[in-house]
């Protein structure tokens, strides 16, 4: 295979490090997947988990990046449905069995078998990325591609509860965490008709998520508003990662409200069950969509011009982009644009 053939990334090479460029023969194109030519990538936290091996040991090298944005270059023979050219998003999966009884109901994102798209295998920092045709998600020309890699991910996340819970237009809604995930929260939420409480521990956040389309803020760490709050939600949404009140963010609920979480919390949540059990209250959690709900996603974002607030890198800066996440500066999304030459 000639050096043409190879794709070229940026890679950690062991735990934390910085990334550095890397490049891999693919092998042979898959009879269903498809090839696209990176044109943009966002970062997610769930990238610095796998440079990190917080949740597990990841296998280096990393090459991360599952917000992708390309330009199909390359179909396998039974790809369906796709073509050359057309732009498409690629998120947290690229691939599933196709055939168990989750596939052919449409969860896809539930399948045992299902291929994450850094996990196992090389992602999208580089300069092309492969995928399973079903997974490569035509992206609406209403939308900004520069933009839009995040909503393949921190957008689909968000976007499957208000879905999979049935959250109707005339509910209050909350969003904990007005960060990457939460700020799209925000304006999904308002999107859909409800009436929006954003929850942050940041001052200087609650402004900016009245920007977004909140109709009012809470300090998630001030007790007395927590307080002030009870009984106020009928839908809860944490999208933050950190360890926190539980108890007195589910008081916030109504009788049968519910809080649902996105946010990986990596630490034991304790809770008591009491004030769950005694107004018939729900606790539950979902990953990212399958790929017809990322469809669905894509059009109510286009419908409704919701994209991520961005702030953008090439990707030959990748390592400056990298600590700018990591330092919680971001607002909100970081998104890398190839300029491999």
């Amino acid at each position: 295979m000639s050096t043409r053939d190879r794709i070229h990334a940026y890679a950690a090479l062991e735990q934390g490090a910085a990334l550095q460029p890397f490049s891999f023969e693919p092998g042979p194109l898959g009879d269903e997947d498809i090839e696209i030519r990176v044109e943009h990538c966002g970062i997610c936290h769930s990238d610095l988990a796998l440079i990190d091996s917080e949740w597990f040991p990841s296998n280096y090298p990393v090459v991360p990046g599952h917000e992708v944005v390309g330009v199909i270059t390359a179909l396998g023979p039974r790809a369906k449905g796709r073509q050359l050219g057309q732009r498409v998003g690629i998120g947290w999966h690229s691939a599933s069995c196709s055939h168990c009884n989750l596939c052919l109901g449409g969860e896809q994102n539930l399948c045992a078998t299902r291929q994450p798209t850094i996990v196992g295998r090389h992602g999208g920092f580089a300069d092309r990325l492969r995928a399973h045709w079903s997974w490569a998600v035509p992206i609406p020309d209403a939308l900004d591609p520069a933009a839009a890699g995040p909503l393949m991910c921190g957008g689909g996340t968000v976007f499957l509860p208000f879905v999979l819970k049935d959250v109707k237009p005339t509910e209050r809604v909350g969003v904990v965490g007005i960060g990457g995930l939460g700020h799209l929260a925000v304006k999904f939420a308002r999107a859909w008709g409800c009436e929006v409480t954003a929850f942050t521990s940041t001052p200087a956040k609650r402004e900016e998520a009245l920007a977004l389309g909140a109709h009012r803020t809470v300090s998630s760490v001030d007790r007395a508003e927590l307080k002030a709050a009870a009984g106020s939600l009928d839908f809860l949404l944490v999208t933050a990662g950190a360890s926190l009140d539980w108890d007195a963010l589910i008081n916030t609920l109504a009788p049968k409200g519910r809080m649902h979480l996105v946010g990986v919390v990596t630490e034991k949540m304790n809770l008591k069950s009491g004030s769950l059990l005694s107004w018939q209250r729900s606790l539950s959690a979902s990953p990212t969509p399958s790929p017809t709900l990322l469809a669905r996603m894509l059009e109510f974002s286009a419908r409704h011009q919701i994209l991520p607030q961005v702030e953008r890198f090439p990707m030959s800066r990748v390592n400056e982009a990298v600590e700018h996440l990591r330092s919680g500066r971001a607002r909100y999304r970081v998104v890398l644009d190839a300029d491999f030459s």
